[in-house]
């Protein structure tokens, strides 16, 4: 029998210093976007609003899993305009074979003409590479409308638009094809106590080609001032995917959530 050196086997340290180098990668995506809320000379003429989030789950020996999952918030507000910027991710490996990988980027600006009725002007990017597709984008023009202002612990506002979506199918024989899209979306919030939240949020992008839908839904219990847990399920579902490709996908997860 073949005596095993380290020269064989990867010694502990090893491994998760490989481990460790990916997860600081990816929070450092996330922080980036932390860093902005930082900023002292803007902090004097906009109200800023970040957050972060972060799961992980890693396991080594005889089996060498990761998933990681990220999300970073940025908004600035000034006047009757607010702007966002929001980027998240997945990641999933199994034996150093990458599984899934997937980044999803939207930006908004809104004009707000009162307390209860704004305009909003959104782009969004997904790069999915077990999709079937190199990269969707879309771009939208939509009305929206605030409810519920009577309640204190209850947000709900709607939205309806119009805009453009471009796909790029994967591979060699793949076709880039554009399309007119109707946008609607709703996102909901219920405060349960002084510390938990319930969330609520759709968006439905329908086109001629394919109609794309998004939710998530999750409750939100508050461990600090700044620091909450947050369990949720997000599903996607495209009315017409490349073929071998899967219509729906869920993800569960439970994250810790950061705001400044």
């Amino acid at each position: 029998m073949s005596d095993f050196t380290s020269e064989h086997v990867p010694s502990t340290t090893a491994i998760i210093a490989k481990k460790s180098r990916k997860i600081l990668f990816m929070s450092a995506l996330v922080l980036a976007l932390g860093g902005l809320g930082s900023l002292p000379a803007y902090a004097q003429n906009w109200d800023l609003q970040t957050q972060l989030e972060l799961g992980a789950v890693i396991t080594t020996g005889n089996t060498e899993d990761e998933n990681i999952r990220f999300k970073g918030q940025f908004i600035a507000a000034r006047e009757q305009w607010s702007y966002l910027l929001s980027a998240e991710g997945f990641r999933s490996s199994k034996n150093d074979v990458l599984a899934a990988q997937r980044l999803y980027t939207v930006g908004s600006a809104t004009y707000n003409y009162d307390l209860s009725n704004f305009v909003m002007t959104r782009i969004a990017h997904e790069d999915d590479r077990f999709s079937g597709y190199d990269g969707q984008t879309d771009f939208s023009v939509s009305y929206g409308q605030e409810l519920l202002r009577n309640r204190s612990n209850m947000t709900w506002q709607y939205t309806v638009g119009a805009g453009m979506r471009t796909s790029r199918e994967s591979g060699p024989l793949g076709e880039d094809f554009s399309e007119a899209i109707v946008r609607l979306s709703t996102d909901y919030t219920w405060d349960l106590s002084d510390n938990a939240r319930f969330i609520q949020s759709l968006g439905v992008d329908i086109g001629e080609e394919t109609t794309i839908a998004r939710s998530e839904t999750a409750v939100e219990s508050d461990i600090m001032s700044n620091l909450s847990m947050k369990f949720g399920v997000k599903v996607k579902h495209q009315t017409e995917v490349p073929v071998l490709r899967e219509k729906t996908d869920t993800e569960f997860a439970a994250t810790l959530l950061l705001r400044f």
